[in-house]
């Protein structure tokens, strides 16, 4: 009985990509400055040097974003390299998620070994321009003469639970298909997650 409540409150919170929110495939990105787990504060701008970015927005608490985590680790240490670096986005208020405060945030990067920035989107406008609805939710950005364009949305893989069945790797294949010129197949994928905890919602 106990699994079963589980399971339908963990289901409850997949919460897929709404159509028609936010940024649009080809949209430009806004340029943000938000402020870093290590006191520092980075903006989109910092990355004009790169071939673009991979922005998550992605939280401590949320099961989903816990069982990708290694993955967005392992996306960055591949991609960074090749132009192409990881910033985490934490869109929650932590009023309504403690679990997400900054301190946490900074505990949370200091224990996982975080190899990219986890920044705090305290006044929320940030993932509410970008139009994300959960945590995690994934937007490739290319730069194309220092502007940030979106190419791909949504999640990162097939398979949230476990990550040695994952059948398509979606972002991995979206940042792979940028990097030889191509236009990214699929463009959108759904973002499954916890819901972003908002008090304007």
């Amino acid at each position: 009985m106990k699994k079963t409540v589980l399971s339908i409150l963990f289901g409850l919170m997949i919460v897929p990509f709404a159509l028609g929110q936010g940024y649009d495939i080809g949209d430009e990105a806004m340029n943000f400055r938000l402020k870093n787990v290590d006191g520092s504060y980075v903006s989109l701008s910092d990355y004009q040097d790169e071939k673009g970015a991979i922005v998550i927005f992605t939280c401590n608490h949320c099961p989903y974003a816990q069982a990708w985590e290694q993955r967005i680790i392992q996306i960055d240490k591949q991609f960074d390299p090749k132009g192409y670096p990881v910033v985490a986005i934490q869109p929650n208020d932590p009023e309504l998620a403690p679990g997400d405060s900054f301190e946490n945030m900074k505990k949370r990067a200091r224990k996982k070994n975080y190899t990219f920035p986890y920044l705090m989107d305290e006044t929320q406008e940030v993932y509410r321009t970008f139009g994300a609805t959960a945590t995690p939710h994934v937007y490739v950005l290319e730069n194309e003469g220092k502007d940030f364009i979106v190419r791909y949305i949504g999640t990162i893989d097939d398979n949230y639970k476990d990550a040695d069945k994952v059948e398509k790797k979606y972002l991995a294949g979206a940042v792979n298909a940028l990097l030889k010129g191509e236009k990214p197949e699929p463009q959108k994928t759904k973002a499954i997650g916890c819901s972003i905890k908002d008090k304007k919602k």
